[in-house]
């Protein structure tokens, strides 16, 4: 009788049966797991599609401005580009500064700021603003990574805790006394583990997918410096002939 009191009472113990048992910390902690999750996994599809489309485009994007007839021409290919591409508003920063520096000459800035020392700064700050752009949600995947565990890790305490409630109220530890609190933590400790093993994974591709991006950053702000300080990129500059 007792063995099958106690498999009737582990068949009681879903999901449906462990949300009747929590109390107010214990849907506290599963809607914070549950919040966390979304907005781990909304950020996640979110930073695929925009490392996506960024990836697609970056080589045309370089290739579209250095490879038209004129400044003039590349100026209007990158304002052609969407609103959220990165190269075009870098190099779209880079000649406005340029064109500034070029109007201002005799000026406080032209006496103050060489072309290629305010090119410089111009290019500086939209690397630096462009990157940042690149990290939007990185910082919730790092923290929903390190601190769902732990979230979750207090619902098994708690969990553990009911137990040791039901266990002596009823003056036995059968499987129908504790069975209800010890799923509830259980399932806690699955669902912490759940939330957090994907924001890891997804924080760490998308670090290394943003190092990448950033090293085709300074190479481009590189050879904009170039072309908008001295007219021609690294390496086009004609070679003095020899005598």
């Amino acid at each position: 009788m007792g063995g099958n009191a106690n498999a009737h009472a582990l068949q009681q113990a879903g999901f449906d049966q462990l949300i009747h048992n929590f109390d107010w910390l214990g849907w506290l902690v599963f809607i914070v797991l549950l919040v966390m999750s979304v907005l781990s996994w909304y950020y996640i599809i979110f930073n695929l599609i925009k490392n996506g489309a960024l990836r697609s485009r970056m080589n045309k994007v370089i290739d579209a401005f250095w490879h038209t007839p004129s400044p003039q021409d590349a100026i209007r290919a990158m304002e052609a580009q969407p609103p959220s591409e990165p190269f075009s508003k870098i190099a779209l920063d880079c000649a406005q500064a340029a064109s500034h520096h070029q109007k201002a000459e005799g000026g406080a800035i032209a006496q103050t700021l060489s072309r290629s020392e305010f090119v410089d700064r111009s290019l500086r700050q939209a690397v630096a603003r462009e990157s940042m752009r690149l990290e939007t949600g990185l910082t919730l995947l790092a923290t929903v990574g390190s601190a769902a565990p732990f979230v979750g890790l207090l619902g098994t305490v708690w969990g553990i805790y009911h137990a040791l409630i039901a266990i002596g109220a009823s003056g036995n530890a059968s499987i129908g006394a504790v069975a209800g609190p010890v799923g509830e933590a259980l399932i806690m400790t699955a669902m912490g583990l759940g939330t957090a093993i994907p924001a890891v994974f997804a924080y760490n591709f998308f670090v290394r997918m943003n190092r990448v991006t950033y090293a085709k950053f300074d190479e481009f702000a590189h050879d904009l410096h170039d072309f908008f300080a001295t007219g021609a990129r690294v390496g086009e500059i004609a070679a003095p002939a020899k005598k």
